[in-house]
């Protein structure tokens, strides 16, 4: 066996004390029936996206497509003008994104590193008490704000999912930097950075597994929310996925092939984004766990 051999065997050799662990049966089972509730909608939606009207009217919809009708999703990507509510959905996620990831993580930073501080404490809680305050009750007052700050458009929906999902993130940034140790920051001020320079150059690259959480967080609910695009946008150009569907299914309620199409067409760009992200998060996740 050769030296650059020798150490590819033995990462392949398994661990006896871990094949002798006995299987949590009881975890197992909960985990599978947990994953049910995600496989089966999702296989519903794949059978009657490829079915003909008439083989969903004959069965439960659950049975498998007899004959695969691809002009589901021809006639879901004209009716809905795919191509423009995705463009539109993927602009005001990015936005969303980057926004809350640059912004969020200040705030959270300032409160963090002064929470001992009473106008800090206060700012803190005053936050998170407005995860408490139900939507509706601001929407109409909302509406009318941002119509007349000029602000109901693709830009201002990305300003307004920062500042809802402030509360939340600030609650999650604030717990992991303070476990950051101190002492990391008071050596980059004894060489002579300032606060913005120790914050860029050693806070934000360690919170690298909370800007993937929040991250996630908010592109998952930028992408998928139809009630604030609904109560904002007030230019059809400018709709988004959901409400393209909305719309859709107003005006062809009983077409559910056709519908179900639109739903996966909606759901691959979040796909693909995390086939080709996971590694990035994964990575992320792991440098905050051996910090």
């Amino acid at each position: 066996m050769t030296t650059a051999t020798a150490p590819r065997r033995l990462r392949r050799r398994r661990d006896p004390e871990a094949d002798s662990r006995p299987i949590n049966w009881w975890a197992t089972a909960f985990v599978a029936v947990c994953s049910l509730t995600v496989l089966v909608p999702l296989y519903l939606a794949v059978a009657v996206a490829f079915k003909t009207p008439d083989q969903i009217a004959s069965g439960t919809g659950f049975e498998w497509p007899a004959e695969f009708r691809f002009a589901n999703f021809t006639e879901a990507w004209t009716r809905t003008d795919f191509p423009q509510a995705l463009a539109n959905t993927a602009l005001i996620t990015v936005g969303a994104v980057v926004l809350t990831l640059v912004t969020n993580s200040v705030v959270a930073y300032a409160i963090a590193r002064n929470l001992d501080r009473p106008f800090f404490k206060g700012v803190y809680f005053y936050l998170l008490s407005a995860l408490f305050v139900p939507f509706p009750i601001i929407m109409l007052p909302l509406v009318k704000q941002t119509a007349i700050l000029g602000i109901d458009n693709q830009a201002g929906m990305a300003i307004l999912y920062t500042v809802f999902g402030l509360s939340l993130n600030v609650f999650i940034y604030t717990a992991y930097i303070r476990s950051i140790p101190i002492e990391l920051e008071e050596a980059a001020r004894v060489d002579g950075a300032s606060t913005w320079r120790v914050f860029r150059s050693v806070v934000f690259p360690l919170l690298a597994p909370m800007n993937a959480t929040v991250g996630i967080l908010t592109c998952v609910w930028a992408w998928n929310d139809f009630i604030l695009p609904l109560v904002i946008l007030g230019d059809p150009d400018e709709r988004t996925l959901p409400l393209a569907q909305y719309v859709f299914q107003g005006q062809f309620n009983t077409d559910y092939s056709v519908a179900f199409a639109s739903y996966l067409m909606a759901m691959a760009p979040l796909l693909l984004v995390y086939v080709f992200a996971q590694r990035w998060v994964i990575s992320g996740v792991t440098r905050g766990s051996i910090k």
